[in-house]
């Protein structure tokens, strides 16, 4: 009766070059190389922020496999590997962020944080390139904050931070934290990369057919 068992070892290409998750992926303990997809995430559009995330998982996923030796892969002795990929959007009264393109929109982003909120969605897709098969899964998250002065906008603003991540939202950033009045959610989601769903995806994804 055939079964199902996860390999003893396996490697993990994490597709993002985010320092973030790289740090996210390395708490939970994984040995990991880096690839990046550079793709143009503005030329894939979706109405829906759950869509819009998963579809730009997948198109990283695919833009990476793309560069790869497939079929090296997929040998009977190769060693499993998986590819880890995500994306993240954040929506503020139902609109999707992106990272900011300009000083002027990321301080509007900013600035309608303070004493409001902002909700994340983000999607990651765990790729066996083994066994082909594509695990995905959806986490949100919600940050409520206290005012933020204006000192404190224009700080972050100069820092150039911002304008890498999504909304320019940075959670855990020294001159932001004191701000964060709630969050409803995992602050790891926040950063790009929940690792409660990652582990989950990473093991379903492990999990292969026992011909025995």
């Amino acid at each position: 009766m055939a079964g199902r068992q996860a390999p003893s070892s396996f490697r993990i290409i994490l597709g993002s070059s985010s320092i973030a998750r790289k740090h996210i992926l390395a708490e939970m303990g994984y040995e990991f190389e880096v690839m990046t997809a550079d793709i143009n995430e503005k030329s894939i559009r979706r109405e829906l922020p759950e869509e819009l995330v998963m579809v730009l998982a997948e198109a990283k996923a695919n833009a990476i496999i793309s560069r790869l030796n497939f079929k090296d892969y997929k040998e009977k002795d190769a060693e499993t590997t998986l590819l880890i990929t995500s994306d993240i959007v954040a929506v503020h009264e139902g609109t999707i962020r992106e990272k900011p393109t300009s000083e002027e929109e990321a301080r509007q982003f900013l600035r309608s944080y303070s004493k409001g909120h902002v909700s994340t969605v983000g999607a990651v897709l765990v790729t066996n390139l083994k066994t082909g098969t594509k695990h995905g899964g959806i986490d949100k998250a919600e940050v409520y904050f206290h005012d933020i002065p204006d000192e404190i906008i224009q700080n972050l603003i100069d820092e150039r931070i911002v304008f890498g991540v999504a909304g320019g939202l940075l959670l855990e950033h020294p001159l932001i934290l004191p701000f964060v009045d709630t969050l409803i959610g995992a602050s790891d989601g926040v950063m790009g990369l929940p690792k409660v769903l990652t582990e989950k995806l990473i093991q379903e994804a492990l999990l292969v057919e026992d011909p025995c």
